[in-house]
């Protein structure tokens, strides 16, 4: 039996507490217009954080929640990468970065 689900609910958890301390966490939701955007990972509209928090996250925990299958192909770590690495002070983001790239590696293992 897989343990997925809790790895997963773990490391989604850990990511939360990761952009907090990174200051990469808002109190203020995108608005309707920016959260509309059909663009991947809405980038047209939205920072990767941002994405990550009002959309990435709350899906996995739904997901979860309803016990539905888990994207099996994902590569969210590319992407926060290449835009933190050149907009963020180095060091900052990179536990963020690795708990990214172990979640990836947890979604891509089933």
């Amino acid at each position: 039996m897989s343990d997925t689900p809790t790895t997963l609910r773990q490391q989604l958890q850990q990511l939360e507490v990761e952009l907090r301390a990174a200051s990469l966490w808002s109190a203020q939701p995108p608005s309707q217009e920016a959260m509309a955007s059909t663009m991947p990972f809405m980038y047209d509209t939205l920072r990767i954080e941002e994405w990550l928090q009002w959309v990435f996250v709350p899906r996995l925990h739904a997901l979860l929640d309803a016990d539905a299958s888990l994207p099996g192909n994902c590569s969210v770590h590319p992407l926060a990468e290449h835009e933190w690495t050149s907009r963020l002070p180095s060091g900052t983001h990179a536990q963020a970065l690795k708990l990214l790239a172990d979640i990836d590696a947890t979604l891509n293992k089933d």
